[in-house]
């Protein structure tokens, strides 16, 4: 029996395991991206094998701005998500909450979850870390968990400033190396130019997980440009956030119309 607060590392194993062999088929792995246990039941139900958080998504859920979840909320948060499902979850845990990696791996393992995504810059400052320093860290990660975590390893030279003639492509497939030989099963250049995603994924040696968003190309052109792996950041959450604004709309209309009755 597993203490209190310990690791099932056999049970996790089990899970990441599963979730690193779907990063390795015919196919790409598609990831959709819940925010709180009801919406992960209606994904495994649908037939996903698996499923990551995003933490856009689990932040708006706890009444956040993305970026400014305190830690313990957002890892009980994906805790919850893990355990509603019996499929392998791997969490969205931006930088980490400045935890370090052993108690960081025993958090995410003792709550059942398979997987993690680390991000390389800082949500809030937006500055990018040097990527010696974050291969650094990915490999402490790694040196804890073992087997029993998959790392998705974000490279955020997409969406943050990169310093005058540095070329972004060039910079993704540098970190994301730099990534895979820490220890890093996947590597995320989100937001990259579709594009540039053939050229991301045969110069970086490993597997690329790419965003799949409303206004970019779809599942299928996706898999064609031959990324192993693809999530949907909070794009889902969005979308069913506009459509509960919109039936709030009508009901306020409706509710206007019953009190001039």
């Amino acid at each position: 029996m597993t203490s209190p607060g310990m690791a099932d590392t056999g049970m996790a194993s089990t899970g990441a395991e599963r979730l690193r062999a779907m990063h390795h088929g015919p196919r790409p792995l598609v990831l959709p991206n819940a925010w709180d246990a009801a919406s992960a039941r209606f994904f495994a139900d649908a037939g996903f094998g698996a499923l990551a958080t995003s933490s856009g998504a689990v932040a708006a859920t706890l009444g956040y701005a993305d970026g400014h979840t305190p830690g313990d909320e957002m890892l009980a948060a994906v805790a919850t998500i893990a355990r509603s499902v019996d499929v392998p979850v791997t969490a969205d845990i931006e930088t980490g909450y400045g935890l370090a990696p052993a108690e960081l791996v025993d958090r995410l393992v003792s709550s059942g979850l398979a997987g993690c995504n680390l991000e390389d810059s800082d949500p809030v400052s937006r500055a990018l870390r040097e990527p010696a320093a974050q291969a650094d860290f990915l490999a402490a990660v790694r040196s804890a968990a073992g087997s029993a975590l998959v790392l998705n390893a974000r490279v955020d030279v997409f969406v943050r400033p990169l310093p005058d003639g540095v070329d972004a492509v060039e910079e993704a497939v540098r970190r994301a190396r730099v990534y895979l030989s820490a220890g890093a099963d996947c590597v995320y250049p989100i937001a990259a130019p579709p594009a540039s995603l053939p050229r991301l994924v045969s110069e970086t040696g490993g597997p690329v997980n790419a965003m799949c968003g409303p206004d970019g190309p779809t599942l299928a052109e996706l898999a064609r440009s031959g990324v192993a792996r693809i999530t949907f950041g909070s794009g889902l959450h969005t979308r069913v956030m506009l459509q509960v604004r919109e039936m709030a709309g009508q009901l306020a209309a409706e509710a206007a119309e019953v009190s001039r009755a």
